[in-house]
């Protein structure tokens, strides 16, 4: 499945996401020169509507005629077919960024590990995978490994970093085990501020000679623990605000990004003949509703002081992939660890 180049192909940076089939015929890491042989790995579109990624290397590669990179680029252009639909991806694809663990039968799988292999054997110097959420969030990064180098990389983008373990299938948590390895989440596609983020983030990864090896100053970072992640199952309907359903969440759900809630915040209403209609499973995959929400009367109301992240308001994406997180904030002895 993966076409691997060491040149930018023609016409290709003229082109926005939804028309990158007309140049590539499909997954395409592009290996580029620098004055720094080991490379900046960069992901791009694992999610085909989430063009932040693409737009922000696309002026990343803008660059004069001859002016050479201050270390060597291989930049991964992932679900173009998805892209070319404006979709997270298509009903017979898996989701491009679940499918890094490793040991699967599917093309897709055989890709990662294609891709993974030639990293490896490049000496990737660090790996910085690009995304959009759907739902109101501030701009963060998001890190596998509590390690002064991936800390480090992540503030390269925000003092707002997010550590998670699950889901362990995603392209930083492969690329972990390679080199240093971050998520930026740049706000909802479209804005034009999450890609000047990015690509300022890109520029200044490039720069870089080496990661610093001390730990973080606390004061420096602000750092939170994904501890669980709400699902619905797909028979479960959903609606928000005055739109009926199974679920019925409060209109403006997805504002409660990065706030702290206390115990008894209202989230929404179940009429899901009598059962939740969603679950809360921990980094283990454990059913821990009843430890986070409380069912009264139909009401959803949080049972303990959580802080949602990546909460959306877009029911497809909640039934592909969930309706967002929770997360704990991480004193300041976790930094220093």
């Amino acid at each position: 499945m993966l076409t691997v180049l060491d040149h930018v192909p023609a016409g290709l940076l003229e082109r926005p996401a939804p028309r990158l089939h007309e140049v590539l015929p499909g997954p395409t890491l592009i290996h580029l020169p620098g004055r720094r042989p080991e490379p900046l790995f960069v992901s791009v579109l694992l999610h085909g509507n989430e063009d932040v990624g693409w737009e922000a290397a696309r002026r990343l590669l803008q660059a004069p005629a001859g002016q050479e990179l201050p270390r060597a680029l291989s930049l991964f252009i992932g679900n173009v077919a998805a892209a070319r639909h404006r979709k997270r991806h298509l009903a017979d694809q898996p989701d491009y960024n679940r499918i890094w663990k490793g040991g699967g039968r599917l093309p897709e799988h055989a890709m990662v590990e294609q891709v993974l292999d030639e990293m490896r054997r490049r000496r990737v110097f660090a790996a910085i995978d690009v995304h959009n959420n759907t739902g109101r969030n501030p701009h963060y990064a998001c890190i596998n490994r509590l390690e002064p180098s991936f800390e480090h990389l992540a503030l390269l983008f925000s003092r707002t970093v997010v550590y998670f373990r699950q889901p362990d299938t995603v392209l930083s948590l492969a690329f972990a085990r390679l080199c240093p390895a971050i998520t930026i989440e740049c706000g909802r596609p479209g804005e034009p501020r999450g890609v000047a983020h990015a690509l300022e983030c890109l520029e200044a990864a490039l720069r870089l000679s080496a990661l610093p090896r001390h730990p973080v100053a606390a004061h420096d970072i602000d750092l939170f623990h994904t501890v669980a992640v709400i699902k619905v199952p797909r028979h479960v309907r959903i609606g928000f605000g005055p739109d009926g359903g199974d679920l019925r969440f409060v209109g403006e759900l997805d504002r409660l990004n990065f706030t702290e809630l206390a115990p008894g915040t209202l989230l929404g209403f179940t009429t899901a003949g009598g059962e939740p209609g969603l679950c809360v499973l921990d980094e283990d995959g454990r059913d821990v509703t009843a430890r986070y929400l409380e069912f009264d009367g139909g009401e959803i109301r949080t049972r303990r002081p959580v802080t949602p992240s990546m909460f959306t308001r877009d029911p497809e994406i909640i039934h592909q992939d969930c309706l967002g997180y929770f997360m704990e904030r991480l004193p300041p002895t976790a930094v220093a660890a």
